[in-house]
């Protein structure tokens, strides 16, 4: 079977390649690493067979790779077995590798996952980023990643690429931030502000957060509906293995859906948005506490506790996204919703309110709700394996750019 190939980052958009015997070979390169990355360890007989292609044929492909440093050689695929075994091949843990990175309102992370999907470096830094300008931003950001590059350079890694992740709308070009509230950014080029030999890009961190589940999740079907929470509320739909992105990139706004029409006003400039009922800052607020570094844990462990204001605090909140998301769901009918980010850790005390008003408002059965394994790390781990992805889809680029 031939490997998938996923969609690429919209600012890394796969070349369309010709029927050209060129072509082929860089579509017969990309279908050798997909089925190691998924199926390896695995010999040249084994990848031969699962892709359709000569021994032969993929014994060339293969060298190539090795030669390119994308794939390496581990000696006989089952010692002991009746007559020549074949070298098993495995993608290389050194050579190139994806960097991720994360703008939050509170937070700027970084992080450089290899080939194979293992985070090899990682760098946190906590504080406000809200008012600040992007420049500042950047720069803070900019350290983080030059941190992570050189931790990774050290094991033998090299950046193919670097893609940001930003809580607000990005425009088609991947790099300029049309919009993000609660940062008070407005048409930024971010891309221009990072650096330039890591060929920055830039998306949505729902969208981020979304492929993460879709790539990295446990049984996550091809058709969902991704939400997740952290100062804002964001969303992404997967429709078929890939983002459904709306004509000018900016599907998936969930946290600015009106849920009372007359509510409190919104940073985005509406009134009654979902974020004012069940984004951190309104749960916090309803449940009696500061905003602050750690809250989303201190909201889980006094719901634990049994602190009914935390608990009713929540509950309302999962009745705010009910409703939000009855919407989305009756409109799309996707197979499942996933909750992701810090909504992830608060699940338990969310579930409740939010399934009964799916049941109680969609048109059609109710639609299941998953809880996300990765949590809060699905953007920046979306964002780095976005890099890893566009190398497996066109490792032949790779080669060239070195």
């Amino acid at each position: 079977m031939t490997a998938p190939l996923h969609e690429p980052h919209p600012a890394r958009p796969g070349r369309a390649l010709p029927d050209t015997q060129a072509g082929m070979r860089r579509r017969n390169l990309a279908r050798v690493m997909h089925t190691v990355s998924a199926e390896g360890p695995l010999s040249r007989a084994a990848v031969a067979s699962r892709i359709g292609l000569t021994r032969a044929a993929v014994s060339t492909l293969v060298d190539e790779l090795i030669r390119s440093g994308l794939l390496q050689e581990l000696g006989p695929e089952r010692p002991g077995r009746v007559g020549r075994p074949g070298s098993a091949l495995a993608v290389s843990g050194r050579g190139p590798a994806g960097v991720g990175a994360e703008v939050g309102v509170d937070h700027l992370a970084a992080c450089v996952v290899d080939l194979r999907g293992q985070v090899r470096a990682r760098a946190v830094r906590h504080g406000t980023n809200r008012g600040r300008s992007a420049e500042p931003v950047a720069k803070d950001l900019t350290a983080l990643i030059s941190q992570v590059v050189a931790e990774a350079e050290q094991q033998g890694l090299w950046p193919a690429g670097l893609s940001v992740a930003v809580p607000g709308l990005i425009a088609r070009d991947g790099r300029t931030v049309v919009r993000a509230p609660n940062l008070d950014w407005h048409d930024t080029d971010l891309g221009a502000l990072l650096p330039a030999e890591f060929t920055p890009t830039v998306d949505n961190e729902a969208n981020f957060g979304a492929l993460a589940e879709l790539w990295l999740g446990e049984s996550t079907p091809r058709d969902f509906l991704h939400v997740s929470a952290e100062i804002g509320i964001g969303a992404a739909v997967v429709v078929d293995g890939r983002l459904l992105r709306g004509t000018r990139g900016f599907a998936g706004e969930l946290g600015h859906v009106p849920v009372e029409p007359e509510g409190p006003a919104c940073p985005c400039g509406g009134r009654g948005c979902l974020e004012q009922y069940a984004g951190e800052e309104a749960v916090l607020r309803a449940a009696g506490l500061e905003p602050g570094e750690g809250r989303v844990g201190l909201l889980a462990t006094r719901a634990e506790a049994g602190d009914e204001r935390v608990r009713r605090a929540l509950s309302d909140a999962g009745t705010a996204l009910g409703i939000a998301l009855t919407g989305a769901v009756n409109l799309l009918d996707p197979q499942t919703v996933v909750l992701g980010g810090a909504l992830a850790s608060l699940a338990p005390w969310l579930l409740p309110s939010l399934e009964a008003e799916l049941a109680r408002r969609t048109a059609g059965p109710a639609c299941p709700v998953s809880v996300s394994r990765l949590g809060p790390q699905g953007p920046l781990l979306g964002a780095a394996h976005s890099v890893v992805r566009a190398v497996l889809d066109d490792p032949a680029a790779v080669a060239e750019r070195r």
